[in-house]
């Protein structure tokens, strides 16, 4: 199921470990251990809030997205192009030079969303960096389109089928705003 359009305006800030959800922290303590830069964040995005905790382990960049109680929703990790398997990457190349032209990639992110499955396995599939055929990989591009230039976030499946794209809207915030 692809779709394109869709309108959501995020707004994330930081917050202190002690406003982040009890059953969230118990969760993740054991794959908090040497990290760096770990940081608590909060997010908007007009119909749902949820919270965030962000941290460098192992040289890889790390989101790990919670809803209010403090369920997993997904994990997330930057990665490089050369991380998605070439086939894949084709694909994704494709789609993206058909529907969007010129365009520039400013991030790929590996994500690895919560399905059905224990919250345990999901965070032990993700800090094992595992290609699963469930992963999806999340990109930040920037083109020219029609309207000017425009950042968009792009997301497909492990085969490389677009799922969702989302419009960033510019604003004076220090965060980015997706429509």
């Amino acid at each position: 199921m692809a779709t394109f359009g869709q309108t959501k305006q995020e707004r994330e800030y930081r917050i202190a470990k002690a406003e982040f959800p009890a059953t969230a922290i118990n969760l993740m303590d054991s794959y908090l251990k040497d990290v760096k830069r770990l940081r608590f964040y909060k997010e908007i995005d007009g119909k749902k809030a949820s919270y965030e905790i962000k941290f460098k382990k192992d040289k890889l960049h790390y989101s790990v997205e919670f809803d209010t109680e403090g369920r997993l929703e997904d994990v997330e990790f930057i990665i490089k192009p050369n991380d998605i398997p070439d086939d894949v990457f084709d694909a994704i190349e494709n789609y993206l030079n058909r529907v969007h032209g010129k365009h520039r990639i400013k991030k790929i992110q590996q994500q690895y969303v919560l399905e059905g499955e224990a919250q345990e396995v999901l965070l032990k599939k993700a800090f094992q960096n595992l290609m699963t055929t469930d992963i999806n990989y999340e990109l930040i591009i920037a083109t020219k389109d029609t309207t000017g230039y425009g950042t968009y976030e792009v997301t497909f499946n492990a085969k490389g089928e677009h799922l969702t794209t989302r419009k960033s809207v510019n604003s004076n915030y220090d965060h980015v705003l997706y429509e």
